[in-house]
C-alpha cells in the first residue's frame, strides 16, 4: 500500500556487513522505496552498502559503530543537521551505540524515534550495563522480533506493553525456496565438502560460539546406536580457536572423528539446507528469533530445536519440526534417531506443512508491511 504521506525514514545501525539486523535494514529500505517513501540509511559502511546503492537508496557513512563519547556526540550533531536538512520524519535505531546518538538527535529535532530490540543484551556483572542497554527501550515504539523478546523487554526494562510491537523477522522466499535450487549447486557443495553419497547428513548451522550448543549435539550423536551418518558444523568460527579445540577434543574422545566435520562459512545456505536430512538448532541459551529454524522449514527440511526463546514460537511441535529440552543430549539423541528413520511419505507431508507455515507467518513481505504500519502509526501520532 503506497504511503498516504511521503514519509522520510532514517534507519541507523553500526555497520552493513552481514547478519539479520543488516538484512532487515535493507529489506525495510527497499519496502519504503516501493511504497513511494524516501529511505535513508546511516552506518559505518560495509559490503552490503552496494545493495542499497544498486537500488538507488542513499547511504550516509558515519562512525556510528563507535562507543567513544566524543564520536557519539559528534554523530548526534551530524544527525541533527541531517534530520533538518532532509526533513526526516522518523528515526529508526537498530543497535545501542548508534541509538544513543539517534535518540538525542530525534529529541532535539522533535521527530519520531523508534527502536528494534533484536536480542537479549548482556547486563554485565551486577547489571551495570542495563542503563546503556536501556536506550533500546526509549523509542515511542519498540519493535520486538519475537514474543520472547517482548516479554524480556517488559520484565527486565519495565516497558509498558502498549509501546511494544511484535514483528518477527522475515525470510526471503525468493532465496529460500527448494524449487529454485538448481541441482548443480547441490553437486558443487557436496563435492566441496566431500560428502559421502550413501549417508544421511545432520547439519548444525550457526556461529562457533558456546551457546549454540555444538557440545550438546556431539554428546547426542555419541549416544546414537548407529554411525552411518555424517554431521557438518556450518558457520564462522570468529577466531574462537579455544572453543573449536575443545570441540575437536570432545569429538575425538567420543570416537566421532570420521563422522563430524567443521566446514566454516557457507555462502549458499539454501543449497546447504537441501543437502541436509536433519537440521539442528541446539542453542543452550534462548534464541531471540532463530532464523535457521525458519529457513530450514521454508526449505522443507526436518528440523529440531531447543524448546525455549524464539524457536518455541516458530516450530509447531510434531507438525513443522521437533522441540527438545535445552542442554539435554538424551532427548536430542532420541529425536534425531526418529528423524533419521522417517519414511519418505512422512518427510514429504511434513515438508508441505513446513513451507506453508513459514510462508504464512515469517515472510519478508509480512515483516515489511507490519514495520511500515508502525511508521504510519508513529507519524500519525506525531502530526
Amino acid at each position: 500500500m503506497p504511503c498516504q504521506t511521503r514519509l522520510i525514514v532514517l534507519q541507523i545501525l553500526p555497520r552493513l556487513v552481514t547478519g539479520g539486523v543488516e538484512r532487515g535494514t535493507i529489506d525495510i529500505a527497499l519496502a519504503l522505496q516501493a511504497a513511494d517513501c524516501i529511505p535513508l540509511v546511516v552506518s559505518h559502511g560495509g559490503p552490503m552498502v552496494s545493495e542499497l546503492e544498486q537500488a538507488g537508496i542513499e547511504h550516509i557513512t558515519m562512525p556510528v559503530h563507535s562507543k567513544n563519547p566524543f564520536l557519539m556526540q559528534l554523530n548526534t550533531e551530524r544527525l541533527v543537521h541531517l534530520i533538518k536538512e532532509r526533513k526526516i520524519n522518523i528515526v529508526h535505531a537498530r543497535s545501542r551505540a548508534p541509538a544513543w546518538s539517534a535518540a538525542r538527535a530525534a529529541s532535539r529535532t522533535g521527530v519520531a524515534f523508534l527502536t528494534t530490540f533484536h536480542g537479549r543484551y548482556n547486563l554485565g556483572p551486577f547489571t551495570i550495563k542495563k542503563p546503556y542497554n536501556a536506550i533500546m527501550t526509549s523509542g515511542k515504539r519498540v519493535i520486538a522480533i519475537s514474543h520472547f523478546i517482548a516479554t524480556h523487554v517488559q520484565t527486565v526494562y519495565g516497558i509498558a506493553p502498549e509501546r511494544i510491537r511484535v514483528i518477527p523477522r522475515g525470510i526471503d522466499f525468493y532465496k529460500f525456496d527448494s524449487t529454485l535450487v538448481h541441482p548443480h549447486r547441490l553437486t558443487a557443495l557436496a563435492r566441496a565438502w566431500r560428502l559421502p553419497e550413501d549417508q544421511p547428513l545432520v547439519m548444525l548451522p550457526g556461529r562457533l560460539v558456546r551457546w549454540k550448543g555444538h557440545e550438546v549435539l556431539i554428546e547426542a550423536l555419541a549416544k546414537l546406536c548407529r554411525r552411518d551418518f555424517c554431521c557438518l558444523l556450518v558457520g564462522f568460527d570468529q577466531a574462537h580457536v579455544h572453543y573449536r579445540a575443545e570441540l575437536e577434543t570432545l569429538i575425538r574422545h567420543k570416537g566421532l572423528d570420521s563422522t563430524i566435520h567443521f566446514v566454516g562459512f557457507c555462502a549458499d545456505m539454501p543449497a546447504a539446507y537441501m543437502l541436509a536430512d536433519v537440521v539442528v538448532s541446539a542453542s543452550t541459551e534462548p534464541e531471540a528469533f532463530g532464523r535457521v529454524v525458519v529457513e530450514a522449514q521454508a526449505m522443507g527440511r526436518p528440523v529440531v530445536a531447543t524448546d525455549h526463546g524464539g524457536s518455541s514460537e516458530t516450530i509447531v511441535h510434531g507438525r513443522t519440526g521437533w522441540l527438545v529440552p535445552p542442554s539435554d543430549p538424551d532427548a536430542l539423541a532420541q529425536t534425531l534417531l526418529e528423524m533419521l528413520t522417517l519414511a519418505a511419505a512422512e518427510r514429504h507431508t511434513m515438508a508441505a506443512r513446513q513451507v506453508a507455515h513459514a510462508h504464512a507467518h515469517f515472510s519478508r513481505e509480512i515483516m515489511c508491511a507490519r514495520t511500515l504500519s508502525v511508521y504510519h502509526e508513529l507519524f500519525t501520532s506525531m502530526a
